[in-house]
């Protein structure tokens, strides 16, 4: 019924990319969870591509990233030392 058509059209909004990017210092790497968390407060979800250990906290950093399913999600990072 109309109640389906709704929770269809809520997902379809979700899934739409909303690329965006960010810049500044990392303050946290999460492995596990495959997350950076910048110095402003943002965090954001790396996919299996990106070498996580080889991220540390301090690094400058400017990454794109798109909204994937409510998750900031990194498509292509540069590091500055």
């Amino acid at each position: 019924g109309a109640l389906y058509a709704i929770v269809v059209a809520v997902v379809m909004a979700a899934s739409a990319a909303n690329a965006a990017d960010d810049e500044g210092k990392i303050a946290k790497v999460d492995v596990e969870k495959m997350t950076i968390t910048l110095e402003n407060g943002n965090t954001y979800k790396l996919s299996g591509e990106f070498d996580v250990e080889a991220l540390q906290p301090g690094m400058e950093v400017v990454l794109a990233y798109d909204t994937i399913a409510g998750e900031k999600t990194v498509t292509d990072l540069v590091t500055y030392e």
